[in-house]
């Protein structure tokens, strides 16, 4: 039989796919011997099998029955018992953590007639008015379908009649009435009344949190982290402790190390007479961990020994909820915790050098994605005068956008390019789409625990959080500070590293990390971190990492960044600029003779070019793309030249004799769809001249760097293949440039010849394709437009986003490898080719090349290196390092 219920004795970490990974850890700490309040677990199966049918699996009613029994037991209480009452918290868990996506219901088993009970055995009246409001006003908006914002706003009117700065100076009678104000409100919204029977409570909170697995919001989150839509979540049922008993009482939220910058020490908010979600939601300000010190020392002491035993079990950051009741403290909740990229890398540096982990245990810790965020830009502090206001540097970075005061303005105004800062007084799962959308996160309040800055750190997005001096008025779409008011629409700069706030667009400047691979200075901290794990990872990645560069000074940036040549080199690029009208006289000419004159003049422009590449990248290979684009790409726009003509004669002025030839040479090359038409390969067939112009300006380049003492490692890639055909036709005509040029310089000139797939015809034509070629590069932008059937200039804004929001794309195909449709021909094309030519040396040369996930699929492919811009080079190393290690992992595993 199927156990849809474990008590937390029952459990452990290793049951997260079971119990989620708040139940999973609440087993393990009581395991650990810590005080956790006891309670037990639904499994994230009986959760899938609701979800599948639509009502709760056979059996659970009996196990839930069961085990509330021992708990009412050990207690000494039962739920609901009218004079001592025995509460509980239900709460959701998933395997993967999704902070603030899914539902919490606290205090369960409060009615109007236990309230009075509890309130005398507490010995606090007001207490316990405060527990039961709590109940109905999370159980109305989590249960019954209201919005969390009525029950705000009748709060919000009631310390308004009573002159209170927060809920803390309502009475006992306050809160009395502020229960029946929010039964009323239920059931004027429902029609339906807030339950009186425990068990009636506790069966609909454990349903409302399955529900919420399904909620938009959680959907979101978990289209943006990856997490599978199958998995559910698990409910933790736990006997409630209650940090709102008065100033000896108070709820918690601490991290083992400072989950912004990795910093060793305890680090975390406190909220006296309160419970957890206060310090989450961010209602009230919060106080440091300091305040607890004081006021309890015990608890304290207590609370840094279990947070020091934690982190050695988990040998990781830890993210810990506490409540102290009375005094005394308890562990409601920890788990591995969220931080920034720099706290990544920092922690991951330290705890290797601790011996918690080992050096590749620290690797498999950071990410080709944290990298990339800590090369962007920080603001330049020295240029940006007086800050417009103060808060807690919650995530760092620099965002600059205009200030929005709602999440669909956030959504509306990004969704046209608009680059936003959403502005709250304190966020809530609900504002995730505004945060999805948003540039950066401010809040007046809450602390670095707050759903805010949890959230923002998870997301990697800039967050301040608890800029007090901020009062943000939602209706009027404005906030004040210091004097200063700023209406929606208003461009601010966000500091999350200094937790500062810029009125106007502050400048920016070069992150240290950036600095770094610029000049190869290394410091401590951050940037020794980040070196280290890079060199961990160029010690043991299998894949090589080359560079996507056209110019001398992108082949020198991108080996600063330690690309290992370059993997594709666009020769089009260097068609533009002042020598677009050679171009022009090359497409334009009406004889061989004027053909071949514009080519000579070409010839030497491309050579030079060549030779700064090759000097740039000495000793390492350049593989150089021969011509792709269609020719008419290099004339001018076809309207520009009909409205140019057009106006000439409107105004009796015979037109431009240049502009009308280049009009019927646009007129004649004119193709409905040109990404399908005369480009690549087949422009070199029937262009004559071009290929050879290329390959001797390619040829002399190698002679001129051989001369010069240099070891050049050019390479010749031809595209567009769709037949063996073509490419046999093209590397005759390689064959005999490079040796004329031989000859004619007495310097043999060796250039292996291969050719990009990016057709699928290409791919699965790879055996006899394999047979001359010297090399494969994956074109995988084409090769994903061509298998898809998507023209990426106009589908991305078309429909993409909708297809993200059905579920259709987890990602975009053009950001992340389509591994079952465009990966399945990589994987055929490499098999093939190898078959025909054991020694194909293969990579990839699309955009592909430099995003994390897809480099773990081409090491897993079997690829030779992966080639991308130089700014995601150090990226792309660090994530081949990570491949090398989960393929080593896999492999131990079978």
């Amino acid at each position: 039989m199927t156990n849809h219920v474990y008590d937390f004795t029952e459990g452990g970490r290793d049951m997260a796919h079971l119990l989620g990974g708040k139940g999973a850890n609440l087993a393990e700490m009581t395991r650990l011997g810590l005080p956790v309040p006891p309670g037990f677990t639904i499994t994230t199966e009986a959760c899938r099998a609701f979800l599948a049918h639509g009502t709760e699996p056979e059996g659970l009613a009996r196990e839930v029955s069961e085990h509330l029994s021992v708990l009412e037991r050990a207690a000494g209480r039962r739920l609901g018992q009218p004079d001592d009452p025995l509460l509980l918290s239900v709460r959701s868990g998933a395997r993967f953590s999704m902070p603030g996506m899914m539902e919490t219901i606290l205090d369960i088993g409060l009615n109007d007639e236990s309230v009075l009970g509890l309130a005398k055995v507490a010995g606090n009246e007001r207490f316990a008015w405060d527990s039961y409001r709590r109940l109905v006003q999370m159980f109305g908006s989590t249960v019954m379908g209201l919005e969390s914002e009525r029950f705000e706003s009748v709060m919000a009117r009631l310390r308004e009649a009573r002159g209170a700065a927060d809920d803390l100076e309502l009475d006992a009678n306050d809160l009395a009435a502020l229960v029946e104000a929010y039964k009323d409100l239920i059931h004027q919204e429902t029609g339906d009344y807030f339950p009186q029977s425990p068990a009636a409570q506790l069966q609909r909170a454990i349903r409302a949190v399955f529900e919420s697995w399904n909620g938009e919001r959680a959907r979101l989150y978990r289209r943006r982290e990856g997490i599978r839509d199958d998995l559910g979540t698990a409910v933790n049922v736990q006997r409630m402790v209650f940090g709102n008993l008065g100033q000896d009482s108070g709820s918690g939220v601490a991290f083992t190390r400072d989950p912004a910058t990795g910093r060793r020490g305890l680090y975390g908010d406190y909220l006296p007479n309160a419970q957890g979600e206060d310090v989450v939601a961010g209602i009230r300000n919060t106080v440091g961990l300091d305040a607890l010190h004081h006021a309890n020392p015990e608890a304290f002491v207590q609370l840094r020994d279990h947070m020091g035993l934690l982190e050695t079990h988990y040998r990781d950051l830890c993210d810990i909820e506490f409540t102290v009741e009375r005094g005394t403290l308890w562990m409601l909740q920890t788990r591995v915790g969220k931080r920034t990229a720099e706290a990544a890398f920092t922690i991951a540096a330290e705890l290797a050098d601790e011996e918690l982990i080992t050096r590749d245990e620290g690797l498999a810790r950071v990410s080709g994605d944290g990298l990339a965020r800590l090369m962007f830009p920080r603001f330049d502090t020295d240029a940006v005068g007086s800050a417009l206001a103060h808060g807690l540097p919650a995530s760092p970075g620099a965002a600059v956008g205009a200030a929005v005061f709602d999440s669909a303005e956030a959504v509306r105004r990004a969704a046209v390019g608009e680059k936003v800062i959403l502005v709250r007084q304190e966020t809530t799962p609900d504002d995730l789409p505004g945060m999805v959308a948003a540039q950066a996160v401010l809040t007046s309040r809450g602390g670095k625990t707050s759903h805010a800055a949890v959230v923002a750190r998870g997301m990697g997005k800039v967050c301040v959080c608890g800029a007090e001096s901020l009062s943000v008025d939602t209706r009027a779409r404005r906030f004040t500070t210091n004097g200063a008011t700023v209406e929606e629409g208003t461009v601010i700069s966000v500091d999350g590293t200094e937790g500062a706030v810029y009125l106007g667009a502050a400048p920016l400047v070069d992150s240290s990390v950036m600095r770094h691979f610029e000049t190869g200075e290394r410091s401590a901290g951050l940037v020794e971190a980040v070196a280290r794990a890079l060199e961990q990872a160029d010690g043991i990645r299998r894949l090589g990492v080359r560079a996507n560069a056209d110019t001398p000074e992108d082949a020198a940036r991108a080996r600063r960044f330690g690309a290992e040549g370059i993997g594709l080199c666009r020769t089009e690029h260097m068609f533009l600029g002042d020598r677009r009208r050679l171009v022009e006289a090359m497409i334009l000419a009406r004889s061989d003779a004027d053909r071949r004159r514009a080519l000579e003049a070409l010839l030497p422009l491309q050579r030079e070019d060549f030779v700064g590449i090759l000097e740039a990248m000495d000793g390492l290979p350049v593989t150089i793309r021969l011509l792709d684009p269609p020719l008419h790409e290099f004339l001018p726009d076809r309207t520009e030249l009909s409205v140019r003509i057009a106006t000439a004669e409107a105004r009796g002025n015979p037109p431009d004799a240049h502009d009308a030839e280049l009009l019927d040479a646009v007129n004649r090359m004119h193709e409905e769809n040109p990404m399908l038409g005369l480009r690549g390969v087949r422009l070199g067939l029937v262009a004559p001249g071009l290929v050879a112009m290329q390959v001797r300006a390619v040829a002399e380049a190698v002679v001129q760097r051989k001369r010069a003492g240099g070891e050049p490692q050019a390479e010749i890639m031809v595209p567009l293949i769709d037949t063996v055909e073509e490419l046999r036709l093209v590397r005759e005509e390689v064959e005999r440039v490079l040796a004329e040029v031989a000859a004619s310089s007495g310097i043999p000139v060796d250039c292996p010849v291969g050719t990009m797939i990016e057709l699928p015809r290409a791919a699965l034509t790879a055996k006899s394709i394999a047979r001359e070629a010297e090399f494969f590069s994956f074109g995988t932008n084409d090769l994903t437009q061509t298998t898809w059937g998507f023209s990426r200039d106009d589908v991305e804004a078309a429909f993409f986003s909708a297809y993200l929001d059905k579920g259709i794309f987890k990602v975009s195909p053009f950001e992340t490898i389509d591994r079952e449709g465009v990966g399945r021909l990589v994987e055929i094309a490499v098999a093939e080719g190898r078959a025909a030519r054991p020694d194909l040396k293969i990579g990839v040369c699309g955009e592909h090349g430099g995003d994390p996930a897809s480099v773990h699929f081409f090491h897993g492919a079997g690829l030779d290196y992966v080639s991308c811009s130089p700014f995601r080079v150090p990226v792309a190393r660090l994530e081949a390092g990570r491949a090398a290690l989960d393929a080593t992992e896999a492999s131990d595993t079978r």
